[in-house]
């Protein structure tokens, strides 16, 4: 049995993601009952199918799902392309089932139509709009990927896919029946490819060199090995190829009822492809040999099982990948030898005769070379198909690539523009911090004048109310000293009346004496305000 290998890994992609989670075969069982209620479930469908009705011109999916190819054609041609785009982005998201049950039974609904659509025939697909046979197909398929902006599948690539001519798997892309398949499985399953899909769930992954899918060594259909444990198809029994006549761990082909031995099978995928394993996936492919083997009653199948629960328990103690992978590689040699110890004595520990022996060495030899033809002839058809996965990846990266480019160029105006602005900033408040600080400086400064001219003010009021009270003091001195000398004047004049009466030369010199004296008071008396009036001026 040749292992599911190929000489260049395939990872998911955007592509790919949603193939594996075909939702067409759950779809009709869940909604036989549904459609069975008749106009009670179409009023329930209006409410719940995503509705895009903006005007009655525009259309939504519930639209393409059931009305005619040219009409829908028509109202295509008249739509924008962001319009389109939007119809696409919505079933993109309800295939991604990221709103639970409400948009699973929305696609239901949707897979319902599309399927019961007899008028869907090639040469109507043929004048559908581009965007509308992506839908369709999306829809029936139950795959996202026919949606993503870097699948570009040709018309007629659509066509046969809507139809069942050719596999739905984007990495595949097969006629179908592949090579002809008249078996009953590629016969009466719709869409099926023996190459890609299981046998049991007619599902497919992107799962390569592991032993979670098993291919029958005769008619080369492959099979989840979860699916054929679920369902029975591995289980002891006697090989007829073998020719030991013992009974041994078998898989059961669905598809052609024959049966291929296991352990030999394991054997082949771990040599090969162990050793590019890493942590995970060596505990992952040697859980799924234990499981494998778990019901085996050989003892080689037994062993086999438990050195496989042995290294699992001893990986999960931290024992390293290399050395599990080592182990593991030296107990398959050692099984190896002791079917060849075996082979050459014959049963009840017969000696075989060297001719018989060459003769069973051939058949091996023989036997290895075709699974070698069949395994280099699969390896060519993957590679092929991984080749064109890589070119289309490599283009979607150099998008990428000039997408980062031009968003890393329009990162650096803005960060740019950023400091500018910063700068700008930065500025603006060193100038008003500036003109804050010589705010405060006027500030304090008017203060500070404002303090001085009220000290000045208060000293020369200060001192002109001691000039006006001295002016006013000697004023009054002077009236005082003149109001005395003019009473000592009269008191003078009568004394002299009295006394010089008989002489009036005498009285007349004492008289100008006396005005004399008077004369000289009153111009004392008249200098004292000018000097106030200097003072004042001066203050």
């Amino acid at each position: 049995m040749d292992p599911r290998m190929t000489s260049n890994q395939l990872h998911e992609s955007p592509t790919e993601s949603a193939s594996s989670r075909d939702t067409s075969p759950t779809a009709d069982a869940i909604m036989a009952k549904k459609l069975e209620t008749g106009k009670v479930e179409n009023d329930c469908f209006e409410q719940s199918v995503v509705r895009r009705v903006f005007t009655t011109s525009k259309i939504n999916l519930r639209n393409i799902a059931e009305e005619h190819v040219d009409i829908i054609y028509e109202k295509m041609q008249v739509l924008p392309d962001e319009y389109l785009e939007e119809l696409k982005n919505g079933l993109r998201v309800i295939l991604d089932g990221t709103g639970g049950a409400q948009h699973r039974e929305e696609f239901m609904i949707l897979q319902k139509l599309v399927q019961s659509r007899s008028d869907l025939t090639a040469k109507t697909l043929v004048r559908a709009h581009r965007v509308q046979l992506e839908i369709l197909v999306a829809i029936k398929m139950g795959i996202q990927a026919f949606l993503h902006p870097t699948v570009s599948l040709s018309q007629t690539s659509l066509i046969e896919i809507f139809l069942y001519k050719r596999c739905r798997n984007i990495a595949c892309q097969n006629q179908l029946p592949v090579d002809d398949c008249a078996c009953e499985i590629c016969s009466n399953k719709n869409g099926f490819c023996n190459i890609c899909m299981c046998v049991i769930c007619s599902k497919f992954d992107f799962e390569v060199n592991t032993c979670r899918w098993i291919g029958c060594d005769l008619c080369s259909h492959w099979t989840h090995t979860d699916c054929a444990i679920r369902d029975g198809l591995i289980c002891m029994g006697t090989s007829t190829r073998s020719g030991t006549g013992q009974a041994e761990m078998l898989f059961r082909c669905r598809a052609c009822n024959r049966t291929s031995e296991l352990l030999g099978w394991v054997k082949d995928v771990f040599q090969q492809c162990a050793p590019s394993w890493n942590r995970a996936a060596l505990m992952t492919e040697l859980d799924t040999v234990g499981r494998i083997f778990r019901g085996s009653e050989d003892v080689k199948g037994r062993k086999l099982f438990w050195k496989c629960e042995e290294l699992i328990e001893k990986m999960k103690g931290g024992l390293a990948e290399q050395i599990a992978c080592r182990v593991i590689l030296m107990f398959f040699q050692e099984l190896e030898a002791d079917l060849s110890k075996n082979t050459e004595l014959g049963e009840g520990g017969r000696l075989l005769a060297p001719q018989e022996a060459c003769k069973q060495i051939a058949e091996v030899v023989q036997e290895a070379i075709r699974k070698m033809e069949m395994v280099a002839d699969e390896k060519l058809r993957m590679l092929k198909k991984a080749r064109l996965a890589v070119e289309a990846c490599d283009h979607e990266l150099e998008d990428k690539a000039r997408e980062e480019a031009e968003l890393k160029l329009e990162r650096q105006r803005k960060k740019q523009q950023i400091e500018e602005l910063e700068s700008i900033v930065k500025l603006k408040q060193a100038e008003a911090e500036m003109f804050q600080l010589k705010a405060d400086e006027a500030r304090r400064e008017a203060e500070m004048l404002q303090k001085i001219a009220l000290a000045k003010s208060e000293k020369s009021e200060e001192e002109y109310a001691s000039r006006y009270l001295k002016l006013k003091l000697s004023e009054a001195e002077a009236e005082k000293q003149y109001l005395f000398q003019k009473i000592k004047l009269q008191e003078s004049s009568r004394s002299l009346h009295s006394n010089y009466g008989n002489d009036p030369s005498q009285m007349f010199s004492k008289i100008q004496d006396l005005i004399k004296n008077v004369y000289d008071s009153s111009s004392n008396a008249d200098c004292q305000p000018s000097d106030r009036n200097v003072a004042r001026k001066n203050s």
